[in-house]
């Protein structure tokens, strides 16, 4: 599958079947997300890999939008290091960066994977954190279910001309 084909058919995949997710699949998922740009390189991500239902089925009650994570193969929580930003604040487009690569790689591998943010909800934040024991300076960003899909969403067209500015944003200005 070429990058463009990636970027025009993913689609966030809710449900998933029983079959595993190989430790291969897990490395270059992971490996993926960790080539993401991110501002001066910092890097600013940690992954937490959980593959317990019991745990899975306790993300699925304290994120409302999670509901599918117990049906995954496994879910990635990603974090941001605030302790390591040369450049405070980007950590949130940095982690979105690795988050972006890591529903492409999968798409890419057969597999499902749906984005469920946690930042900047503060209640999320501290739950997760909570429920896995984040130190200070670690704040949990998003929570990604994956598992081989159960269910196949066709592509759509999402451009629209009407969001394209040439120049400025409003016309009648030069």
């Amino acid at each position: 599958m070429d990058t463009l084909d990636a970027i025009m058919t993913r689609r966030s995949i809710r449900k998933y079947t029983d079959q595993p997710v190989s430790e291969s699949q897990v490395q270059a998922l992971l490996s993926a997300a960790m080539a993401a740009p991110s501002a001066g390189n910092q890097q600013p991500w940690h992954f937490v890999l959980v593959r317990d239902k019991t745990r899975l089925h306790e993300i699925a009650r304290i994120h409302p939008y999670a509901a599918m994570a117990p049906k995954a193969a496994l879910g990635i929580l990603v974090c941001g290091d605030t302790r390591v930003e040369k450049h405070p604040g980007f950590w949130v487009i940095d982690c979105a960066a690795a988050v972006q690569n890591l529903l492409l790689a999968a798409h890419a591998m057969g597999l499902g994977a749906v984005w469920t943010g946690i930042h900047p909800v503060r209640e999320r934040e501290q739950a997760f954190a909570k429920l896995f024991g984040t130190p200070e300076g670690i704040v949990p960003h998003s929570f990604i279910p994956v598992g081989n899909p159960a269910e196949e969403k066709k592509s759509e067209d999402r451009y629209r001309p009407e969001r394209v500015h040439l120049e400025n944003f409003q016309p009648d200005r030069p």
